[in-house]
């Protein structure tokens, strides 16, 4: 038990600082400025685009894999 504690707090502590090394671009604003939640808004918004991106990238790569599945069996008949 006492491992599996151990490890979840490893976890926990670096998921913190990958946080905190996304957020280090806009300390250099006051919290409640407009550029500070321009700043924050744009690491939202390219964070969106990377998983859009590579989702699109994944589903092509796949989907490519059927067609060519499916372009041997048409071949066959």
């Amino acid at each position: 038990m006492k491992i599996k504690l151990f490890i979840a707090l490893i976890f926990l502590f670096n998921l913190h600082l990958n946080v905190d090394a996304s957020e280090n671009k806009c300390l250099d604003f006051k919290k409640f400025s407009a550029n500070y939640i321009k700043c924050k808004a744009n690491q939202i918004k390219d964070g969106t685009v990377n998983i859009i991106n590579d989702t699109k990238d994944y589903q092509k790569q796949e989907w490519s894999k059927e067609k060519g599945k499916l372009d041997k069996i048409k071949e066959q008949f």
